[in-house]
């Protein structure tokens, strides 16, 4: 749905930094489906063999590890590739607080390296992961590119800082890039476990265990909760758009508003729980209320995002089931 009959030039290329990550497997799972070749690279620090294991035995699939903060290794990686989809950054706003110089050598330098490697090599499209975080303080909504506010956050400033990047190689060195600004992505593989793991199959691995969850906050909170399947769709259009679309910003959602305390409902309810959860407090540089507005990547980019938040969740409680299944087996 959305990019199943997307078709490229025989033969085409596709880099994949993250590659092993949540995001970047299944953005190599849909490419090798597709056809075509994928090249993973990643320094496994946040990605996991185990994400990619079922792709080694198809030959247009190959593994390079390999850090983007190394220029050689971003030069190396990019010789003979069509496309990039950069995914390889660091998450998690909080951490971000705790750490800024790491995020800055990581998400800022680190995409730095890629374009212009990308540069060097002839790319023909690099698209790159960027945030609804760079909104900021911004409280009008629903969010729309060109209305930004203040960034709360170091991880915020650095996917807004890239943008700037991608802007900048577009208007002076003519690669065509294009900032996809996903908005709280959720589905298969995206890991439960740690500190700063996002929510979703957090409360599904804890709910699971009957544990009892923490909700930051008081739980009215509302995001724009979008399922894997529809980044998988914008970065593969991406890769088709104009090059008079490139050089700019792209909400990346399904343009619905979930409140936390409601999806923490529809779980413990689609998992047979009656556990009420705890409440903690608000969580350092995030923003209250995000919605998108995502008529920009229908017009310049043939994106649908077809894929409801109902429809998505209901697949990814079912991926979280079975996996917790296979691992107690």
């Amino acid at each position: 749905m959305g990019y199943e009959n997307i078709v490229f030039e025989e033969g085409s290329a596709f880099l994949v930094t993250g590659g092993a990550g949540f995001i970047g497997s299944n953005l190599c799972e849909a490419i090798l489906n597709l056809g075509y070749r994928v090249r993973c690279l990643d320094d496994l620090s946040t990605g996991y063999i185990k994400n990619i294991a079922d792709f080694f035995s198809n030959p247009n699939f190959s593994f390079m590890q390999g850090d983007v903060k190394d220029y050689a290794t971003c030069l190396e990686a990019t010789k003979g590739m069509d496309y990039v989809l950069h995914q390889a950054a660091w998450g998690s706003v909080p951490r971000s607080i705790e750490m800024p110089l790491f995020y800055e050598e990581n998400n800022v330098l680190g995409s730095l390296h890629m374009m212009e490697a990308s540069r060097q090599n002839n790319v023909k499209k690099f698209v790159f992961a960027s945030s609804s975080s760079v909104y900021g303080d911004e409280p009008s909504l629903p969010k729309k590119e060109g209305r930004e506010g203040s960034v709360l956050s170091p991880y915020a400033l650095t996917k807004k800082t890239t943008e700037e990047y991608g802007r900048l190689y577009h208007s002076l060195y003519h690669l065509d890039t294009y900032a996809l600004r996903y908005f709280n992505v959720f589905g298969k593989r995206q890991t439960p476990d740690g500190t700063y793991a996002a929510v979703i199959p957090k409360w599904i691995k804890q709910l699971l265990h009957n544990e009892q969850p923490t909700i930051h906050g008081d739980g009215r909170q509302s995001r724009d909760f979008t399922y894997i399947e529809n980044v998988v769709e914008a970065n593969l259009k991406a890769c088709l758009a104009s090059s008079s679309a490139a050089g700019q910003a792209y909400n990346i959602a399904y343009g619905g508003r979930e409140y936390l305390i409601d999806i923490y409902w529809i779980l413990a309810n689609s998992l047979g729980k009656s556990i009420e959860p705890l409440y903690g407090p608000d969580r350092q540089g995030d923003i209250k209320h995000s919605n998108a507005d995502i008529s920009k990547a229908k017009e310049l980019l043939g994106y649908e995002g077809s894929w409801s938040f109902a429809m998505g969740i209901e697949q990814a409680i079912a991926w979280y089931t079975s996996a917790a299944r296979e691992i107690e087996a």
